[in-house]
């Protein structure tokens, strides 16, 4: 398990090769085992493939044009990341009416379940990123009302997926725990 999570990458760059259903069934079934408190699976995934994918496109565009309207090449550069990208699964968290403290547990197990599939991705020969910023538009309500996302949804996650375009063999350098730890 800890090589697999060395191994684990943000894959920016994919071919164009669609992912089989199966497998997108399977990261989606890994998702659903993450820990979650009392049960309460506060996960909702909207898969974008084809056509849905093409008209998120056009959403991802006229967001980033009205955000940069003198910053063509970083329009250009961000459309890049969805555009080249045959699947994106954006991933919701339910938000708890006059429960902040549940709700924010909540996020916080979509995000582990976003890390089970991120994991499984690697394991199926998949790559993925995880957007938030940007054209992941999570913090925009341009997404959201595209998916149908409800009121009582908060967007968590845009994940990029697909098969890596080239293949990632260099450890990515990482701080040792020990520089991060205090043992009390």
């Amino acid at each position: 398990m800890l090589e697999a999570m060395k191994k684990r990458r943000a894959i920016r760059q994919f071919k164009t090769d669609e992912v089989e259903r199966e497998k997108i069934e399977t990261l989606l079934e890994a998702a659903t085992y993450a820990p979650n408190d009392r049960m309460r699976e506060p996960w909702h995934f909207y898969v974008l493939q084809g056509d849905s994918l093409q008209r998120y496109e056009q959403v991802a565009l006229d967001y980033l044009e009205q955000r940069f309207p003198t910053k063509p090449h970083l329009v250009e550069s961000s459309m890049e990341a969805i555009t080249k990208t045959p699947l994106i699964i954006v991933v919701t968290s339910a938000i708890v009416d006059g429960d902040e403290g549940a709700t924010k547990d909540n996020t916080f197990a979509v995000s582990g379940a976003i890390m089970s599939m991120w994991l499984m991705a690697e394991q199926l020969g998949l790559g993925m990123v995880w957007r938030t910023r940007g054209v992941g538009l999570v913090h925009d309500t341009a997404l959201h009302t595209f998916i149908g996302a409800s009121d009582k949804e908060q967007l968590v996650g845009t994940l990029c997926i697909g098969y890596p375009a080239e293949e990632i063999t260099s450890a990515k350098k990482r701080t040792p725990f020990a520089d991060k730890t205090t043992w009390l």
